[in-house]
C-alpha cells in the first residue's frame, strides 16, 4: 500500500465524528465505504472468555444481528478471528457447513453471502474484531484487503485513545453485554453449576428458541423465564 493510500484511510477514521449512533457507528460505515465490495461493517470487543463480547457500533441492523448471531452461536469467522490473531476471509459463507455449520445456516438466512473479519490486535494483545460484510459471494480484491487491514489497525490505535480518554463512556452505549454476564451469575448460584455450564445453557436456550443471548439473558433476570426451564 503507497503512503497517499494510507494517509487516505488515516483520515477516514480521524475524521468520524460521534454523531449519530457514536463514534464507533461512525467508524463502520465509513469502513464499509472506504472498503470495496463492502456492504457492511460491525466493531466488537472480545475478551478470552466467550461470555465477554460488546459490539460497539455497527453500520446498519444487519451487520449488528450478524455479529449477535456469531455471540449466540459461539462460531463464526469474527469468533475465529480473534481466537487465532490473524484475518479469517470467507468468500462463500454457504460453503462453510462444516467449520461453522449453526453460522452458516443462520448468516445464509439473515442474508449474509461474504464475511471478512479483521483482528484488532496490539503486540500480542488481542481486543477484538472489525468485521465486514458483503450481501453477494466473493472474496475482496488484493487491493481491499489492504485496506480492510490497514483500517483494522488505524481502528485499534483510535480505539485505545478514546478508552484512555477520562469518562468517555461513549463506547458502550450500543449494546451491553453485563446482562448476559449477571444472568450467567444467577444462573450459576441457583442452579449451583459452574459459569462456563451456566453460559453454555443460556445459548443453548436462545438457540432453541431463535433468540439471542442478550434477550434470554434479560428475561432471566426479569423472572419472565423460570430457572428450573434453563435446569436441564
Amino acid at each position: 500500500m503507497d503512503g497517499r493510500r494510507r494517509e487516505f484511510l488515516a483520515r477516514v477514521v480521524a475524521e468520524c465524528e460521534p454523531g449519530r449512533g457514536g463514534w464507533a457507528r461512525s467508524v463502520c460505515v465509513a469502513c464499509a465505504g472506504a472498503v470495496a465490495g463492502v456492504d457492511g461493517a460491525a466493531l466488537t470487543l472480545r475478551s478470552a472468555s466467550s461470555r465477554a463480547e460488546e459490539v460497539l457500533g455497527a453500520s446498519d441492523p444487519w451487520a449488528a444481528g450478524l455479529e449477535e448471531i456469531q455471540y449466540t452461536l459461539g462460531e463464526g469467522p469474527a469468533v475465529e478471528a480473534f481466537a487465532v490473531g490473524r484475518p479469517v476471509l470467507v468468500a462463500d459463507v454457504r460453503r462453510e457447513q462444516v467449520r461453522w455449520p449453526g453460522f452458516a445456516d443462520a448468516g445464509t438466512a439473515a442474508g449474509v453471502a461474504a464475511v471478512f473479519a479483521f483482528p484488532l490486535r496490539v503486540g500480542d494483545i488481542a481486543l477484538g474484531t472489525l468485521d465486514l460484510y458483503r450481501r453477494r459471494p466473493g472474496g475482496l480484491s488484493a487491493d481491499a484487503e489492504a485496506d480492510a487491514a490497514a483500517l483494522a489497525h488505524l481502528v485499534t490505535l483510535t480505539l485505545l485513545t478514546h478508552v484512555e480518554r477520562a469518562g468517555d463512556d461513549e463506547l458502550h452505549r450500543v449494546i451491553s453485554y453485563q446482562d448476559v454476564n449477571m444472568a450467567t451469575g444467577m444462573l450459576a448460584a441457583q442452579l449451583r453449576i459452574s459459569l462456563e455450564d451456566a453460559f453454555a445453557r443460556l445459548r443453548a436456550h436462545a438457540f432453541a428458541a431463535n433468540r439471542s443471548v442478550l434477550a434470554v439473558a434479560r428475561d432471566v433476570l426479569a423472572r419472565r423465564i423460570p430457572l428450573d426451564r434453563l435446569a436441564g
